[in-house]
């Protein structure tokens, strides 16, 4: 097929509809009229050979065929963007959308900070923040589906990762107030080896770096694990604490959260697990973005203003990455 016969601005109706779910709202963004966006689609579904969106129920399902469509046009119109932006980048006039993907603690006391930044400068913008889970189903760094990533820094250890260290987190566990066994502040090693426990297993549903950290500091301090429970959320483990016996391990801020929220006593293990160190990370395809660089900027300085533990000075490169890639410039 000649690309030089396409109106590529077919590609564009259909990236803004799956970018916003409906025909109304592209319409809106695009600044045309709903019947322009039916008929470019209804165009690039002869082109294609497809349906690529079909009715379900109020909204639009994506086809198998546009689901493939999806990353290529997402990483096509990010690369677009570069180049209109250039080194200019705005941040009062972008209305760029940037992907932030974390685990769900942080979505409780990292997010709202980054948010209101967010809001407060870059006005026009829009901000997604997405699962680990989503993340990992989408290649979301390597495809451009996803823009940063807090996590611990072990995870940048893939080729072509960038990371900065945020903050150290503490591990806590947390009991139910009225824990028939548990009564104290500290929790001893045989203390825990007689005790269930909730698993964290945050990345579709296999355990993440944190439990596997645990698991080794677990055979350095003779711990038993014995689980009873595995969830995917650390507010589902917080609940089902409150309902059982079982002790749910999590970031210490996590901890205080849900026993501020919850009838939860937080307890601390004796000797404790080390703290583990989370990071900002993103790919080297996002590395010179003037915008990406924005947006990582913003987040360095948000959430290493020192209200949260230790600020590290230095960058991160992911052993194995190659060539030099400090993450000097931000």
């Amino acid at each position: 097929m000649n690309l030089s016969a396409i109106d590529l601005n077919l590609f564009l109706v259909l990236h803004a509809v799956l970018e916003t779910g409906s025909a109304t709202e592209a319409a809106r963004q695009l600044h045309v009229t709903q019947s322009a966006v039916s008929n470019a689609l209804a165009r690039l579904r002869e082109l294609l050979g497809d349906p690529l969106l079909v009715r379900s129920g109020r909204g639009l399902t994506p086809t198998p065929r546009c689901e493939e469509l999806r990353p290529f046009l997402t990483n096509a119109v990010a690369q677009l963007q570069v180049v209109v932006d250039g080194q200019r980048f705005n941040p009062t006039e972008s209305t760029r959308r940037f992907t932030m993907a974390n685990a769900d603690n942080q979505d409780l006391y990292d997010v709202p900070r980054v948010v209101e930044a967010f809001a407060r400068r870059l006005p026009r913008a829009r901000l997604r923040v997405v699962s680990l889970d989503f993340l990992i189903g989408a290649s979301g760094l390597e495809t451009g589906e996803v823009d940063v990533v807090l996590a611990p820094w072990q995870v940048a250890s893939q080729q072509g990762y960038f990371a900065e260290d945020l903050y150290e987190e503490e591990v806590s566990f947390v009991v139910r107030e009225d824990h028939p066994r548990l009564r104290g502040p500290l929790m001893t090693v045989e203390e825990f080896n007689a005790s269930s426990l909730i698993d964290l297993v945050l990345t579709q549903g296999r355990p993440g770096i944190g439990h596997r950290l645990f698991e080794q500091f677990g055979r350095e301090h003779g711990l038993v694990l014995n689980s009873a429970l595995s969830v995917s959320h650390f507010m589902a483990a917080g609940m089902a604490a409150t309902r059982t016996d079982y002790v749910a391990g999590m970031p210490n801020r996590m901890a205080e959260a849900l026993c501020a929220m919850l009838p939860l006593r937080k307890l601390k293990l004796v000797p404790s697990p080390p703290p583990m160190t989370m990071s900002l990370m993103w790919h080297a395809r996002t590395h010179l973005d003037p915008g990406a660089r924005f947006l990582r900027q913003l987040i360095l300085e948000v959430l290493r203003d020192g209200s949260v533990g230790r600020m590290p000075a230095r960058a991160k490169e992911p052993k194995g990455a190659g060539t030099s890639r400090r993450a000097r410039g931000r």
